[in-house]
């Protein structure tokens, strides 16, 4: 495996490799990281990952000092997967100066749920992924680009502009990686202890019910999402949101299509501890 640090040194190595596939992380690999790997293999000449902590999608308050940088482990990682060639930029790298141009996504879709709890959150993702989209594709003429499942708002916003910008870029999802009891594998799940560890998987249960009682319909969908916040926060959680959306726009339902099979996503996040976890499921 390749390790590059500049974008010209990517580029270079790019060079005559034909289409890349490319898998975007923050380092602290973990299996759902490999698995996308695992899917780029199979989609391009060209297996690329970079590890890059993006501090443009981290609000004042949040771990990115702190956030856990396992360098040693996530090379051995990619290279037992197969991966040609690492990206690690450094800050100065990525951000040679200020980034004052910045990609402002739709509001509609970028400023709810996860947007509402983290102000900025997914300007700073749009605009390190398109840097890095710039930095890996702008040479090759496209290529494919491989996200989780497990970050679902996240990946409609980078498939969002992908389109509007008419990237040369084929998004493909891979599904969200479990542990044995159902919780979403996730870098911040090493910052559970034992005990958190034991309660996590309470949240992707949440989930599940939250979702059978939506097909139900029993009750207004208001009133089961309040009960489903109702029902973590007993078990000491602080819930940010339960919710059951439209896959199409991450809008609410109309409560004709929650019986009418109509494609929707059941989105949670909560905090344990100190560790603000995510997860969805689509129903």
């Amino acid at each position: 495996m390749q390790i590059t640090h500049s974008i010209p040194e990517l580029r270079a190595a790019l060079a005559q490799r034909g289409k890349p596939a490319f898998v975007p992380t923050m380092g602290n690999l973990h299996d759902g990281h490999l698995s996308l790997v695992r899917i780029a293999k199979q989609h391009g000449d060209v297996t690329v990952a970079s590890i890059f902590v993006n501090r443009l999608q981290f609000l004042p308050h949040e771990d990115f000092d702190s956030y856990p940088r396992t360098w040693d482990a996530d090379c051995e990682k990619l290279q037992s997967q197969g991966c040609d060639i690492l990206f690690a930029p450094r800050e100065k790298d990525l951000y040679p100066e200020p980034q004052l141009f910045k990609i402002q996504p739709d509001p509609a879709l970028a400023d709810i749920l996860e947007g509402a709890f983290r102000p900025g959150f997914f300007t700073g993702v749009c605009t390190v992924v398109m840097k890095l989209f710039s930095s890996v594709f702008a040479t090759t003429g496209g290529g494919t680009a491989v996200f989780g499942m497990k970050d679902y708002q996240q990946l409609m916003v980078i498939r969002r502009m992908v389109q509007q910008f008419a990237l040369p870029i084929d998004v493909i999802a891979g599904n969200t990686a479990r542990a044995d009891d159902g919780l979403a594998l996730s870098s911040r799940n090493g910052y559970l202890n034992t005990d958190e560890r034991h309660r996590a998987m309470a949240l992707s249960q949440a989930l599940k019910t939250l979702a059978d009682a939506a097909r139900k319909g029993d009750a207004p969908l208001a009133a089961l999402e309040a009960q489903a916040m109702d029902a973590l926060r007993a078990q000491g959680w602080q819930p940010d949101y339960l919710t059951v959306r439209n896959r199409s726009d991450l809008l609410a339902p109309a409560d004709a299509s929650l019986q009418a099979s109509a494609p929707l996503v059941a989105l949670g996040a909560a905090r344990i501890g100190n560790t603000r976890l995510i997860d969805n499921l689509e129903f």
